[in-house]
């Protein structure tokens, strides 16, 4: 790729993490002055917090990580600070994909419908958990962050030490470590939430074909509260679904090394990986009446300064 080019989405993938920057500082700006205006907030606006507040970190963590390596390039393999980098890293994206989970699952069983006492027993439950859901999904980033420094930190002492068996080069070394205990790690550790996620919209659109059944047999319209219910709040985790995926999909490309740092593909890779966590920010403004009432109002205070 020429380097013209490649300069060119290195300054797409700023701005889109700066657009991202914005959007979730927003939504934790909002939400923080909730909190500390009535002293507690709605389960859904917990998470929403945290996870914007994660999403904010992560975006600052990978633009700055990304502008360094840019920037120095050679230096960035051998330096400690790539350790120091990684650990934040993936201490902030495992965390962001367990509030993105456990968002979507409370989202779904706000709406679902069942009567089954282990479903009622967990919808009356799940609100008061959500705090030490979240908690405990930080403790487990936490784990994953010093799981993957100690491969950093296995990889930046063989490259110091330069000693391996037989005619193995440490490019080599290193591939084989990330083949036998990266790609395993972050597959386990991103499947599970991912998992997770897709069980809670399996049970949504069962719920609604349920409830669809049920309106036909008793001769009703299709088109009442419940319904619509479910096929927005449908909607909305199919916009979150294909994100996820995506981001999950370019995680899982990304470590098995198909496009390593010196590639010419580097730069529009990154932003296929953070377009997620970059673009779901405005759907959740949007769709949050608190957030989508500040933000017009912001606008319409913005449209007033450029019109004076």
């Amino acid at each position: 790729m020429h380097p013209a080019v490649s300069v060119l989405f290195m300054l797409f993938f700023v701005l889109l993490c700066l657009l991202g920057i914005l959007a979730n500082g927003f939504i934790v700006l909002v939400l923080s002055r909730e909190w500390r205006r009535r002293g507690r907030l709605l389960p859904s606006d917990m998470i929403l917090l945290f996870l914007g507040a994660s999403r904010f970190c992560l975006q600052w963590v990978s633009m700055v990580r990304n502008l360094y390596f840019f920037l120095n390039l050679g230096e960035y393999r051998r330096a400690s600070v790539r350790q120091l980098f990684r650990f934040h890293w993936h201490l902030l994206n495992s965390a962001t994909f367990w509030f993105g989970t456990w968002l979507s699952v409370l989202f779904c069983i706000k709406i679902m419908n069942f009567r089954h006492p282990t479903f009622l027993w967990l919808k009356w439950r799940f609100p008061g958990l959500v705090p030490w859901l979240l908690l405990g999904s930080l403790l487990i980033s936490f784990i994953v962050g010093l799981l993957f420094f100690l491969r950093n930190h296995m990889a930046y002492q063989a490259y110091l030490m330069q000693k391996f068996s037989g005619n193995m080069t440490y490019q080599v070394w290193l591939r084989r470590l990330d083949v036998s205990y990266v790609l395993p790690l972050r597959l386990i550790t991103l499947s599970v939430p991912c998992s997770v996620f897709l069980v809670s919209i399996v049970l949504l659109i069962h719920s609604l074909r349920r409830h669809r059944q049920t309106m036909r047999h008793n001769a009703q319209t299709l088109q009442d509260t419940s319904t619509q219910a479910h096929t927005r709040a449908l909607k909305s985790l199919v916009c979150f679904l294909v994100l996820y995926v995506l981001s999950f999909l370019s995680l899982m490309i990304d470590t098995a090394g198909f496009v390593s740092l010196e590639s010419g593909w580097y730069w529009p890779w990154q932003i296929l990986i953070y377009l997620y966590i970059s673009v779901h920010p405005f759907i959740l403004i949007l769709s949050n009446p608190r957030l989508r009432g500040v933000f017009r109002q912001l606008l319409l205070l913005a449209r007033g300064f450029w019109v004076t």
